[in-house]
């Protein structure tokens, strides 16, 4: 290739990247900084005075705080018991401990009030009387519940590539076990172990599906944003909730990636098999079971109240309900279809190129470029939501599916976007030159070369996009039409109408879509891998270390 010939393909590579940053300055950058725009000092003045700020900044910071540790201490435990156990229904456990996160913040709160409020299921059973859910206790069991699984995979997928013959060479030489947790596992978990507490705070703060359904009297800023707003419509006191709820989120980012950037492990998967005593297994076995019932008794609490006649007062099994809510919102659930796949697939495509853009073709924009899609991670989806209110409202796209496409885009971008850049950093980076010299485009190389090799992990980013999309509330609240509600929405509507039974079954139905698009991610994997993945396996021969 000539020297002219390469200035003018560095050139078109600049341009697409200057484009596409463009694309997302305009998409999330521009709607923020109009939405801080309007912020003033008097109207934060008026804020901060008013007698509901400071209560609900408090309940924000200790509820949050509370319900971090219990998430953290709970992930790693469960984390240890699947990795570090030879019990039995490891990968039954596995699936039922990450169902809650398939379904909203919110349902998890009427889940609780449907078990433990009045009359409630349990409190029932128990011969319970008064008010035992309602306030700071079902804010921090219903925070527990949402951010839960995400702390777990974290710290599960983190420990079931430590290096185990580190701990093998540890009992050979009479090392206590409590030295090994203080000099091997901690020193190992640090850097993971610190993201998980970023993300989990990150994610409980900016809820609010959890306080606006359980949290009764007692206030955090994400619902008081969300009453001012939804409720009140006033869009100055939201900038200001909104501008308090970007702080912790920013921090969060800083941490997480200031973090990253110290290096990762260098740790691998090894010694494998390790047979494990039977106390160890079936202690185990009983934190995963008791975890696990707690986990699901909420979805079981659906299946209660949306077949029942009239909860709580006529539990007779019907299916009234059910054919009454499809009935009614099935206009709702295609609108979530259709946003979900959409938003899944332009996503999908989106991140793919963008990481492809940052990590295989690096010149000095691709540092600028991933930064910037990064930071969308850290701007919560009631903020983002709120700011495209303010940009687009009395637009021609404002109501439509279109925005509501997009804001899910860029919400949800940031994970997918970097599990495709880290699966491109694992390939070896001498396959654009391999094919250069062949004389194979770029576009024939994503073609059969990168996209065959990293199918699993686009699979899992369209998985990622669309589960999100079906269950988000906070960023789309803002932006629906009448026509253009997605079901999830359903849920707040119908809590303020007292319909427990169809908002019930409406978790269901997210929840059960969710489960079929798992499971068919899962068969599409399975068929790609499958029987490569098996065949190596019966090959492998395990050495068992008695502990």
């Amino acid at each position: 290739m000539t020297k002219r010939a390469s200035l003018k393909k560095g050139a078109v590579t600049g341009t697409v990247k200057v484009t596409v940053g463009l694309v997302f300055i305009a998409s999330v950058i521009i709607p923020i900084i109009r939405m801080f725009s309007s912020f003033t000092i008097e109207g934060a003045k008026a804020v901060i005075e008013g007698p509901r700020f400071l209560p609900a900044l408090k309940n924000t910071v200790v509820l949050t705080l509370v319900s971090t540790a219990i998430v953290l201490v709970l992930a790693y435990l469960l984390a240890w018991c699947i990795n570090r156990s030879d019990m039995k229904l490891k990968g039954l456990f596995s699936v039922i401990l990450v169902l809650p996160m398939l379904i909203p913040s919110i349902s998890h709160g009427m889940g609780l009030i449907t078990l433990l409020g009045t009359s409630g299921i349990i409190t029932d059973l128990l011969g319970i009387s008064g008010n035992i859910i309602y306030g700071p206790i079902g804010i921090v069991l219903g925070s527990v519940l949402y951010a839960f699984p995400v702390a777990f995979i974290m710290l599960s997928d983190v420990l079931k590539y430590e290096d185990m013959t580190v701990y093998e060479a540890a009992d050979v030489l009479g090392i206590s076990k409590k030295r090994q947790l203080v000099r091997i596992t901690l020193p190992y978990l640090r850097k993971p172990l610190i993201a998980a507490v970023f993300s989990t705070f990150s994610l409980i703060v900016t809820d609010y599906g959890v306080p606006i359904m359980i949290g009764g009297q007692t206030k955090t800023i994400s619902s008081l944003m969300y009453e001012e707003v939804i409720g009140q419509l006033d869009f100055g006191r939201g900038c200001f909730y909104g501008l308090v709820l970007l702080i912790p989120a920013l921090v969060a980012f800083a941490a997480d990636i200031l973090n990253k950037e110290k290096g990762t492990s260098a740790f691998v998967k090894k010694g494998e098999g390790r047979a494990y005593s039977k106390v160890r297994n079936r202690v185990a076995f009983g934190v995963c079971t008791l975890v696990s019932v707690f986990s699901i008794l909420p979805i079981i609490s659906f299946l209660i109240c949306g077949f029942s006649e009239k909860y709580p007062k006529n539990i007779t099994f019907t299916l009234k309900h059910f054919g009454d809510t499809l009935e009614r919102y099935d206009g709702y659930l295609i609108n979530s279809l259709v946003i979900a796949l959409a938003t899944a697939l332009i996503g999908t495509l989106i991140a793919f190129v963008t990481a492809y853009l940052t990590a295989r073709m690096r010149t000095p924009l691709s540092k600028g470029l991933h930064l910037l899609v990064l930071t969308f991670m850290a701007i919560p989806g009631i903020v983002l939501g709120l700011s495209y209110v303010m940009t687009f409202s009395g637009s021609a796209i404002y109501g439509t599916l279109f925005i509501l496409i997009m804001v899910n885009t860029v919400h949800f971008i940031s994970s997918p976007y970097l599990m495709m850049y880290n699966g491109f950093g694992k390939m070896n980076e001498n396959l654009e030159a391999v094919g250069k010299t062949m004389g194979v485009s770029r576009l024939r190389m994503i073609k059969d070369v990168f996209l065959p090799q990293s199918i699993g992990t686009v699979l899992e980013m369209f998985s990622y996009f669309f589960v999100n999309c079906m269950m988000t509330i906070s960023a789309v609240s803002f932006l629906v039409a009448r026509d253009t509600t997605p079901i999830s929405l359903m849920i707040p509507r119908l809590n303020n109408q007292g319909l427990i039974e169809r908002m019930a079954i409406v978790s269901l139905l997210i929840l059960v879509v969710n489960i079929i698009m798992k499971a068919v991610i899962g068969i599409l994997k399975k068929d790609r891998w499958g029987y490569s993945a098996k065949k190596n396996t019966r090959k492998t021969k395990k050495v068992k270390v008695k502990i």
